[in-house]
């Protein structure tokens, strides 16, 4: 059977997140209930990560085995057609060895993460971003990110039903980006590792904001993360500012 690789984009807001789930919608149903109209019968797709709900993505990446060679911009554009009208796209498809994994063939990935800074509610970009009615220290929260750089154990920014078998992983960037955004000043997170923990990039997001905010210093993310304790993490931001960004393979997918 070929197998064929898909270059996801999506809202998370209208799904309990990327995994299908019984009686709630997710990606993974909506995109398997297309294949089904493609290709009569079961589909069961991988992904590169399972995504929580309301979290978005600009560049997940899955697989599928089809019966047909399907040339991949027909694919793509068959696809989005029984995709609409839900927030779902198959930006591109690409057909891929039979032996090649949308999870375990990445060697990493990336997200970003959006904060809107302003006190009046987000209207256009509401579902979109993480709206906080202060400003933030750039300055002092990169001190505090480039403390949780490099190989750790990282208990203390993991959630509780995380299922990875260690905590232990290696972040190779948390980079904050001051940026004028469309509604406002935002700051974005770019974060960058071969794979992550459950909640991790939210927790680091959750507590950076405290320390921008003036209400942690960077010592304080250090001492979190040496107590190796969840208890010790700031708050968990909420998921609508998140964004699976790019998964990248050894050799490029997409062309």
């Amino acid at each position: 059977m070929p197998r064929f690789a898909l270059n996801v984009e999506y809202q998370g807001a209208p799904f309990a997140g990327w995994q299908r789930q019984k009686d709630q919608p997710s990606v993974q149903g909506a995109i398997e209930a297309a294949l089904a109209r493609l290709e009569p019968g079961a589909h069961t797709i991988a992904a590169a990560g399972r995504t929580d709900a309301g979290v978005h993505a600009l560049g997940q990446v899955a697989h599928c085995d089809l019966v047909k060679e399907w040339d991949p911009f027909r694919l793509s554009e068959a696809l989005n057609h029984h995709l609409k009208p839900q927030p779902v796209a198959i930006v591109a498809a690409a057909r891929v060895e039979d032996d090649w994994h949308a999870r375990f063939s990445a060697v990493e990935r990336r997200y970003l993460f959006r904060i809107l800074m302003r006190r009046a509610p987000a209207t256009h970009e509401a579902g979109q971003v993480w709206r906080v009615n202060h400003q933030l220290d750039v300055a002092a929260m990169q001190r505090a990110a480039d403390l949780l750089l490099g190989r750790h154990d990282f208990t203390t920014f993991r959630s509780s039903i995380c299922q990875a078998a260690s905590p232990v992983k290696t972040l190779d960037e948390l980079r904050i980006e001051p940026v004028a955004g469309f509604s406002g000043p935002e700051m974005h997170f770019h974060v960058r590792a071969r794979s992550f923990l459950h909640n991790q990039v939210r927790s680091f997001v959750g507590t950076l904001e405290r320390v921008g905010a003036g209400a942690w210093t960077p010592e304080d993310v250090r001492d979190a993360l040496e107590a190796r304790d969840r208890a010790a993490c700031g708050p968990v931001c909420p998921p609508q500012g998140l964004y699976l960004a790019q998964v990248r393979y050894p050799e490029p997918v997409f062309g």
